[in-house]
C-alpha cells in the first residue's frame, strides 16, 4: 500500500465497530478515490498483521481496536496521593481502552453526564513517573514532556537530569470524592463511550462491593490473556501493544467487572507477569524469565508490503523503508556529493555482501531518485536540519556495519553482551524513524530540533556503550580461545567457560570451572558469585527437546550432561530465583589453573527478597523514589548495598577461600 492508502485504512478502522473482512476494508479504500492494485487484499492483511492495529477474529474476519474496546468497562483505583489532593491522573490508566494517538490531556471524562473539569498539578517528575510507567518506564519522561511546551523545554534543557518540577493536566475530583465519600480502596468503573475521541463515563464501586472469588477469576483470565500475548506475539513493539492483545486474548470477561485496575493486577495481584529489561527498553514478560535476544536486526516499522529495493535491503539485514534511502540522498546533497557510490556505501556498508546484479539495480534506483530530488533541493533551507540528519545517518550506518560484522559469526553469541541485537535493533529503529522524519521539506520547530538532537545524543551514547562492551567481549573471546579444544583427543583435564545470569535482571557472572565440577560444587560457586548464604533449597535442571525438565542430582558432573545441543542448564533457588547457566567454550588448562571468575556486571540482590520484580522495584525507589521510599529500600537491600557494584577480585578471593 502507498501512504494515502495506509491513511485511508486507519480512517476505516476508526469508523468500523463490527467485525470486518479484508474485502470490506479494500472496498472502503477503493471508494476513497485512491488507486486500487491487484495485491491490495494481501497488502492489507500483511499491514494489519505486522502493525498489530486490529485483532484477527478468525480466518476471515478482523476486529478494530474501536470494535473491541468501545462500550467495554475497566477499573481505575485512585491512589492515596490522588485522594489527598483531590485529583485523578489519567497517565497510563486508560491503556488500552483509549485511542493511542490522543494525548491524555485531551480525554473527556464524565461523571453522571457532566464533564469533569481539568486542572493542573505541579510536582517533581519522579513523583509522577509511577502514573506513566505502564507505557514503559523509559518512556514516562516523554509522556510528561508532551503535556505542555514548558515541560518539553524543561526536559530538553538537560537530557541527563530531570527538571526540578513539571506541570501535568489532572482531573479535578474534589467534588466527586466528597459526594461519594471516597476512601482508599474504592474504585471507579470506567465505560468507553467513544473510543476515537476518548470519551469516558465514571461510576463508583466500593472497595468491598465485589467478592474475592470474582476478582480471583478475573485475575486468572488476565494472566491467561497476557501469557497468550507473550506466546503468540513475543515482546512486541511496546507495552501498549502487549496489553491490548492481552485484553483481546483474555476475552470479554477481561473487559468486564468485577476486575482489578491494570496497575493493581500487574504490580500487586499476580505472580506470573512482571516488568523485565528489553535492551534499552522494558516489556512485560513471564515472571523470573528474560526475553531472549534476536540473531539479527529487527525493525518493526519497516513496511510489510516491501518494494523491490526495500526487499533487497531487508534480505541484507538492513530493515529500512524507501523514505530512509531518500533521507540518505538528502544527506549526500548536504555534503555536496553528487556521486552514488558514497551513498550506497553508507546505506550498505562494504562488509555487507551484495551481488553485482543487486548493486546495478540499486545504483539505477539511486541515480533516478537523486536526479528527481536534486531539482527541488535547497542547501539554504536545509542548513538547520542538515547537520542533524548527517549525524543520524552516520549513526545508522555504524549500527548496520557493526551488526553485519557480528553476523559473520566470529564470536559465540553467548559471549556477547546481554540483548546485543535487541539494543542494536532499537537504536537502528529509532535512527531510521528520525531519518524518515527528516526527509520531508517541512522545517521542524526549533524545539523539535533540540529534542531530536537530545534523542540523538542518547542514541550515540548508548551505541558507544554497547560497542565498547562488544569489543571487550571480542577481546576476551579471542584471548580465551587461544587454548580452546575444538574436538579430538586431549591429554589432560578440560575446563569450561560458563555464564551465570539471574533471569529477569541485568546481573551476570562469567567463570571458568573444571568439567569435573559436580552440581553441588556448581551450587557453591553460584552462591559465592551472588554473595548468597544458602538460605533456600536448590535444584538444577535442563530442558528436554520435548519441552520438559530433567532434574540433576548433586553428584552429576558438568562434563557428563547431554545438553541436546542447547548447552544451557537452570538453577532454581527457593521459589523466587532462577539462574540461567550458559555452557560456553572448552579449554585445555595450564597445570596451575584453578576455577575463577573472569567477568560480570551488576550488584546481586539479597537472597531473602521476593524475586526479580521486587528487586527492580527497590532499585527504582533508590533511583527515583521519595525520601521515605529510598530509606525503606536501602533498609531492605542492606546499608552496604550499592547498585551496579561488581568486585571481581573480591569474588575470586572468596572462591579461593572456599577451595572450590
Amino acid at each position: 500500500m502507498n501512504f494515502d492508502q495506509e491513511e485511508v485504512l486507519y480512517e476505516f478502522l476508526d469508523k468500523i465497530t463490527t467485525p470486518f473482512t479484508l474485502e470490506e476494508a479494500a472496498d472502503y479504500i477503493k471508494t476513497s478515490g485512491t488507486k486500487r492494485n491487484k495485491r491490495l487484499l494481501l497488502e492489507i492483511a500483511a499491514y494489519l498483521d505486522t502493525r498489530k492495529i486490529a485483532f484477527k477474529q478468525d480466518n476471515r474476519r478482523w476486529v478494530s481496536r474501536r470494535g473491541c474496546f468501545e462500550s467495554s468497562v475497566f477499573v481505575i483505583t485512585p491512589s492515596r496521593l490522588e485522594l489527598l489532593n483531590g485529583i485523578l491522573i489519567p497517565g497510563h490508566r486508560f491503556v488500552p481502552f483509549a485511542n493511542p494517538v490522543v494525548l491524555q490531556n485531551r480525554y473527556e471524562i464524565y461523571w453522571k453526564g457532566n464533564l469533569v473539569p481539568m486542572t493542573t498539578t505541579e510536582a517533581p517528575p519522579q513523583d509522577l513517573y509511577p502514573y506513566y510507567c505502564i507505557f514503559g518506564e523509559e518512556f514516562a519522561p516523554q509522556y510528561i514532556a508532551r503535556e505542555n511546551p514548558k515541560n518539553e523545554e524543561a526536559f530538553n534543557a538537560d537530557p541527563y537530569e530531570d527538571p526540578p518540577e513539571v506541570s501535568i493536566h489532572t482531573l479535578d475530583m474534589r467534588a466527586i470524592y466528597r459526594e461519594c465519600a471516597f476512601v482508599p480502596g474504592d474504585r471507579f468503573v470506567v465505560r468507553i463511550t467513544d473510543w476515537v475521541q476518548c470519551r469516558f463515563e465514571l461510576e463508583k464501586a466500593g472497595k468491598d462491593e465485589w467478592s474475592h472469588a470474582d476478582l480471583h477469576k478475573w485475575t486468572e483470565t488476565a494472566e491467561k490473556g497476557f501469557e497468550k500475548s507473550f506466546e503468540l506475539l513475543g515482546p512486541g513493539m511496546g507495552t501498549e501493544e502487549q496489553i491490548s492483545f492481552a485484553y483481546w486474548y483474555g476475552g470479554k470477561r477481561m473487559r468486564e467487572v468485577p476486575a482489578y485496575s491494570l496497575e493493581e493486577f500487574i504490580y500487586e495481584k499476580n505472580d506470573s507477569i512482571e516488568t523485565v529489561p528489553y535492551g534499552i527498553e522494558t516489556r512485560f514478560w513471564y515472571a523470573g524469565k528474560e526475553i531472549p535476544d534476536f540473531k539479527n536486526l529487527q525493525n518493526y516499522i519497516v513496511p510489510p508490503d516491501r518494494t523491490f529495493v526495500e526487499e533487497i535491503l531487508f534480505q541484507k539485514n538492513i530493515p529500512i523503508s524507501e523514505y530512509v534511502i531518500l533521507s540518505y540522498i538528502k544527506d549526500a546533497f548536504f555534503r555536496n556529493e553528487k556521486g552514488i557510490e558514497e551513498v550506497i556505501h553508507r546505506i550498505i556498508p562494504p562488509v555487507v555482501p551484495i551481488e553485482e546484479i543487486e548493486w546495478d539495480y540499486f545504483a539505477d534506483y539511486l541515480t533516478d531518485r537523486m536526479e528527481d530530488f536534486y531539482k527541488s533541493y535547497s542547501l539554504f533551507l536545509d542548513r538547520a536540519i542538515g547537520p542533524v540528519r548527517q549525524r543520524v545517518a552516520e549513526l545508522h550506518t555504524a549500527v548496520i556495519d557493526l551488526s553485519a560484522r557480528l553476523q559473520k559469526g566470529e564470536i559465540e553469541a553467548a559471549w556477547l553482551p546481554r540483548h546485543t541485537f535487541i539494543v542494536l535493533s532499537q537504536i537502528q529503529g529509532h535512527a531510521a524513524a528520525l531519518l524518515e522524519d527528516l526527509v520531508f521539506d517541512d522545517l521542524p520547530l526549533e524545539s523539535d530540533i533540540i529534542a531530536m538532537d537530545n534523542s540523538l545524543d542518547n542514541m550515540v551514547e548508548t551505541y558507544g556503550d554497547i560497542k565498547e562492551l562488544i569489543n571487550n567481549a571480542m577481546d576476551n573471546f579471542r584471548r580465551s580461545n587461544l587454548t580452546v579444544i575444538h574436538g579430538g583427543k586431549n591429554n589432560g583435564p578440560l575446563f569450561r567457560m560458563i555464564q551465570i545470569s539471574i533471569s529477569g535482571l541485568d546481573v551476570w557472572r562469567r567463570a571458568i570451572i573444571a568439567h569435573e565440577y559436580t552440581m553441588t560444587e556448581l551450587h557453591k560457586l553460584i552462591q559465592i558469585s551472588m554473595d548468597w548464604k544458602g538460605k533456600h533449597n536448590f535444584r538444577f535442571y535442563y530442558e528436554t527437546p520435548e519441552g520438559g525438565k530433567e532434574y540433576l542430582s548433586g553428584m552429576v558432573k558438568l562434563g557428563d550432561i547431554d545438553f541436546h545441543g542447547k548447552k544451557e542448564i537452570f538453577y532454581e533457588y527457593g521459589t523466587k530465583w532462577i539462574i540461567n547457566i550458559m555452557i560456553m567454550s572448552s579449554y585445555q588448562p595450564a597445570n596451575s589453573e584453578a576455577a575463577r571468575f573472569v567477568a560480570g556486571d551488576g550488584a546481586a540482590p539479597p537472597e531473602q527478597l521476593e524475586g526479580p520484580r521486587h528487586f527492580n522495584k527497590l532499585l527504582c525507589f533508590l533511583e527515583t523514589g521519595g525520601h521515605a521510599e529510598k530509606q525503606s529500600a536501602q533498609e531492605e537491600l542492606g546499608s552496604d548495598f550499592v547498585p551496579d557494584q561488581f568486585d571481581l577480585d573480591r569474588l575470586n578471593r572468596n572462591l579461593n577461600d572456599a577451595a572450590l
